[in-house]
C-alpha cells in the first residue's frame, strides 16, 4: 500500500498550548470569533461573520446537524455517594428510536464512581411539565471500559424528554469546568436538529441567523447531514503511531437528497463545515468503493484502514456516489444509515472535499492529522501564527477557513 500512515509518530503532531489558550467560555456573540484563512500558501486573519466573502461563490457548505444531548446522568446513593452515568450510545438500537421509548432502553455508558456501584438498582425523581416521574438505572455486563446500562421509567413521557430533563450537557474535559446554564444554548449550533451526540461539532458554533443569510445573498449553497459525535472524538492517541492507535467509531444518517446535491455540485468546492462532516461525506465514498465490489452488501460499515487498502480500485468520486444512490434504490432507502471509523491521516487522499471550515484542535489528535492530511505541513504554520496572534483554541475558540486547488496530492 502506497501512502499508508500506520508508521506515522503521533509525536510529529505536537505542538505547546498553555491552558490559558484554551478558550473557557464563548464569545457573547457567536460570529465575532477570529477566522483564520489558509489559501495557497498564504495564511491571513479575518472575523467569522466575513466568512460568506472569502468563501468560492459555487461553493456547498455541508453542515453536521447533530444536537448534544444531557448525556450525564447523577445519581444519589443512600450511603451519599455519587454515581455519573454517561450516556455514550443506545445499545443495539438506532439513536432516534432510544429517544421514542417511552418506559424503558439500554445505552452503552461510562459510569464515573463505579466502584461505590456495587449492585442494586439506582434511582431518582425528576420532574416534567408538572409530573414525578422514577428513573431507574441498572448496570449489566462491561463492555471495554464501559457498561450496559438498562433505564426505565414512568409516566409515559419519551427518554428524549427523561434525559433533557435529567441529564447534563457533557461539556470537553479539558475546559477543566462544569457546565453552566449559558452552556445549555452555546454548546449547540444554532441549526441542530437531530439529538445524539455527546460533543458538539463545534466548527459550527461561530454560524449565525445572519451569517446564513448573507451565504443565501451570495448563492453559497448549504445542505444538513447527521454524524452523532462520540466521546472518542477526545480520545488522546496514546500509542507512538498511529497504526497502533483504534480509532472510535461514530454513527451517520445521511438523506438521499444529500448524496444527490453533493454529486449534482461536483466538480464545484465541496467544503465541510467540521471535522464530521469530512468524515460523513468521504466514508460515503468509501462505502460506494466497496459497493464497487460487492453491490450486495447489507450495510454501510467503513474501517479504520479501508481508505488505505481500496485505493488501487481507482474509483471515482462521482461513481461512488451513484453506487451507493442504487443500493439505496434497491433497498428502498430514503436515508443511509451507518457507521465509520475511517482514519484521516497524511498520506490519505481526499476524494470529495476541496476545503474544510474547523476549529483548532487539540495537540496529537486524529482531528489534527485529518487537518494535515489536507494542507500537509503547512499546519504548523497555521497553528503558530494563531497562538502568536492571540487565537482561543478548541471547542470555544476560534476558527480557521482551509481552502485548497488540489487537495489529492
Amino acid at each position: 500500500m502506497n501512502n499508508n500512515p500506520k508508521s506515522i509518530a503521533i509525536a510529529d503532531y505536537d505542538y505547546p498550548l498553555p491552558d490559558d489558550r484554551i478558550a473557557k467560555f464563548p464569545l457573547e456573540q457567536r460570529d465575532h470569533s477570529k477566522l483564520l484563512v489558509y489559501q495557497n500558501g498564504n495564511i491571513s486573519e479575518s472575523q467569522f461573520f466575513h466568512i460568506p466573502e472569502l468563501l468560492p461563490s459555487d461553493s456547498l457548505l455541508v453542515f453536521n446537524d447533530t444536537k448534544v444531548i444531557h448525556a450525564r446522568l447523577f445519581f444519589q446513593k443512600a450511603t451519599g455517594s455519587t454515581i455519573e452515568v454517561f450516556c455514550l450510545e443506545p445499545y443495539q438500537m438506532a439513536v432516534s428510536q432510544a429517544f421514542e421509548q417511552r418506559s424503558q432502553c439500554t445505552w452503552t455508558c461510562f459510569i464515573g464512581n463505579n466502584k461505590k456501584w456495587k449492585e442494586g438498582t439506582l434511582s431518582r425523581e425528576i420532574n416534567i411539565n408538572g409530573q414525578h416521574i422514577t428513573l431507574n438505572a441498572n448496570r449489566q455486563q462491561a463492555v471495554g471500559n464501559a457498561w450496559i446500562v438498562d433505564f426505565d421509567w414512568d409516566g409515559g413521557v419519551s427518554f428524549a424528554e427523561v434525559i433533557d430533563q435529567a441529564g447534563v450537557i457533557p461539556l470537553p474535559p479539558y475546559l477543566h469546568r462544569e457546565a453552566v446554564s449559558s452552556d445549555n444554548e452555546r454548546y449547540q449550533t444554532v441549526y441542530a436538529r437531530y439529538q445524539g451526540s455527546v460533543a458538539a461539532p463545534t466548527a459550527g458554533l461561530h454560524f449565525t441567523s445572519e451569517v446564513f443569510n448573507a451565504l443565501q445573498a451570495r448563492h453559497i449553497a448549504t445542505d444538513f447531514i447527521t454524524l452523532h459525535v462520540g466521546a472518542g472524538t477526545f480520545k488522546p492517541v496514546s500509542t507512538d503511531t498511529i497504526g497502533e492507535h483504534e480509532m472510535h467509531v461514530e454513527h451517520i444518517e445521511i438523506a438521499r437528497q444529500n448524496i444527490e446535491c453533493i454529486l449534482q455540485h461536483l466538480p464545484h468546492p465541496v467544503i465541510p463545515v467540521g471535522t464530521t462532516s469530512v468524515r460523513t461525506i468521504e466514508s460515503v465514498y468509501w462505502f460506494g468503493v466497496r459497493l464497487s465490489q460487492n453491490p450486495n452488501l447489507d450495510a454501510m460499515h467503513i474501517l479504520q484502514w479501508d481508505p488505505y487498502e481500496l485505493e488501487d480500485l481507482h474509483v471515482s468520486t462521482a461513481e461512488a456516489y451513484r453506487n451507493v444512490l442504487q443500493w439505496m434504490d434497491t433497498h428502498q432507502l430514503d436515508h443511509l444509515y451507518g457507521d465509520t471509523q475511517l482514519m484521516i491521516a497524511p498520506g490519505y487522499k481526499y476524494h470529495v472535499i476541496s476545503g474544510l471550515v474547523t476549529n483548532f484542535h487539540q495537540p496529537k489528535s486524529t482531528l489534527l492529522l485529518l487537518v494535515s492530511a489536507l494542507i500537509g505541513d503547512a499546519w504548523r504554520q497555521c497553528y503558530r501564527y494563531a497562538l502568536d496572534h492571540q487565537f482561543r483554541f478548541l471547542s470555544y475558540g476560534d476558527s480557521c477557513l482551509f481552502l485548497v486547488d488540489n487537495p489529492t496530492q
